[in-house]
């Protein structure tokens, strides 16, 4: 064969093989549908046991839209790739997953595919369920197939090519996913490794606090050191937590419990939302995950020890700062946030004593800004914290003021860069936010995006 022949044939059967292993990589059969079994053929156990494991995975609230109904799905999670809305969950036979069996749950929830044979993205946390044991999945399916069934067809991503195009999410997998269930460690109590599953696997709290990288995973090397979501930071969890306080197991539990604790703050945005859900799981499953988490912190150093005395200290006797004192920002202050947050008035129903917020020890100001403006919004039904919002009655100069100065007054950090540009971000994150979350949620309560002040 001449040579350019043989060059052509050799490109030709490259080309082939590589559609090949391309089609190998991309394929996923579909999974034969199956009539929606009843609701009652369902251990009512098994169901319960569903319920518990969906609240520890924010499953509602990832799965609904603001006005829309529960698990239905239509929640656009902004990337930076674009949006991609959440699937309907529900078993609506035609639009949600009622048609499915176990085994296509299973899958997705595995490897990340959908019953048809489609790959899912990432937003679905997939890289953390694949730790999921089969029984739990099986919990998990028989609690959302005996949920009220919803027709609601999926909204269509808003992603640019090739992102749109469902084989790159396969080689994504490629580089990315890690499959197998979570493996015991032998050297830790069975609390720890029960707190250890939940965390890296249902509760999937690495999706929110660990930074990614460029192609939207997440920084292996970096767990828990703090990421980025819906325009709110997600703090480090770890060793480098700017939290003024160390965390403790006690307080911990309490924070995930109840929303709150008395040395850190009131929870709120995302975090207001998990909480809200920890709150009705069992506490044994509430307090592994505070012990692993705790864990994970580690023992605060003997530097960290001094720094929560000294706070302490300050608590009881502020020091005078002159510098501070004539500047605009501390006049807003005396005006607007003294009176609950220099009281003596104990949480939640006062403010936490700014010198214990780790919103004001943040790398950036963004959830600082973002409680200002929004403030915490009453729960329907119950007693709860309530600070008012001043969207309406601050300008974005006065809120920067006031947040340079909150940063120097009761923070050791350095003070913060890019202070207006950032609140300027956060009031028109807050405008959307208010015209699509002003209706009430499954639950009562009105979903509001805020975090700990």
């Amino acid at each position: 064969m001449p040579k350019p022949g043989i060059i052509g044939g050799a490109a030709l059967v490259a080309l082939i093989g590589g559609a090949i292993a391309a089609f190998a990589v991309t394929w996923r059969p579909a999974i034969e549908t199956i009539e929606p079994p009843a609701p009652q053929s369902f251990d009512p156990a098994l169901v319960k046991r569903g319920r518990d494991l969906a609240a520890i995975g924010n499953c509602s609230d990832c799965h609904t839209a603001p006005g829309g109904k529960s698990l239905a799905g239509g929640l656009a999670v902004p990337t930076p790739f674009g949006a991609i809305y959440s699937s309907n969950i529900t078993p609506d036979p035609d639009t949600g997953i009622g048609r499915w069996p176990e085994a296509a749950f299973q899958r997705a929830m595995r490897s990340g595919v959908d019953r048809a044979g489609h790959h899912l993205y990432p937003t679905f946390p997939y890289d953390h369920f694949t730790n999921v044991t089969d029984g739990d999945d099986r919990a998990l399916y028989a609690f959302l197939m005996t949920r009220p069934a919803v027709r609601a067809p999926d909204r269509t991503n808003d992603l640019s090519f090739p992102f749109n195009q469902r084989f790159v999410v396969a080689g994504w997998k490629l580089l990315f996913l890690k499959k197998g269930a979570y493996k015991a460690d032998s050297t830790q109590s069975a609390e720890w490794n029960r707190g250890a599953y939940l965390v890296d696997g249902l509760a999937h709290c690495g999706a929110c606090h660990t930074p990614r990288n460029a192609l939207g995973a997440e920084k292996v090397t970096a767990s828990f050191s703090g990421g980025d979501v819906d325009n709110w930071h997600a703090y480090a969890i770890n060793a480098q937590s700017r939290s003024p306080l160390p965390w403790t197991t006690d307080a911990l539990f309490h924070y995930l419990r109840q929303g709150w604790d008395s040395d850190h703050g009131v929870a709120r945005g995302p975090m207001a939302e998990v909480t809200a859900n920890l709150a009705s799981v069992p506490e044994s499953d509430v307090r592994a995950i505070a012990l692993y988490m705790t864990s994970v912190f580690g023992p605060p150093t003997q530097d960290r020890l001094n720094q929560t005395n000294a706070t302490r200290a300050e608590i009881k006797s502020p020091p005078v700062q002159p510098a501070l004192a004539d500047t605009p920002g501390a006049s807003i202050y005396a005006a607007a946030c003294a009176t609950c947050h220099a009281s003596d008035r104990p949480l939640p129903y006062s403010g936490i004593n700014l010198r214990l917020s780790t919103a004001l020890s943040a790398p950036d100001p963004r959830n600082a800004a973002n409680i200002i403006l929004s403030g915490i919004r009453p729960v329907g039904g119950e007693r709860s914290p309530i600070m008012p919002g001043f969207a309406n009655s601050m300008t974005d100069d006065q809120i920067s003021a006031l947040l340079n100065y909150l940063r120097g007054r009761f923070s050791s950090q350095p003070a913060w860069t890019g202070v207006e540009q950032i609140v300027r971000d956060a009031r028109q994150t807050e405008t959307v936010s208010l015209r699509t979350s002003s209706s009430p949620d499954t639950a009562g309560r009105t979903s509001e995006r805020g975090h700990q002040p």
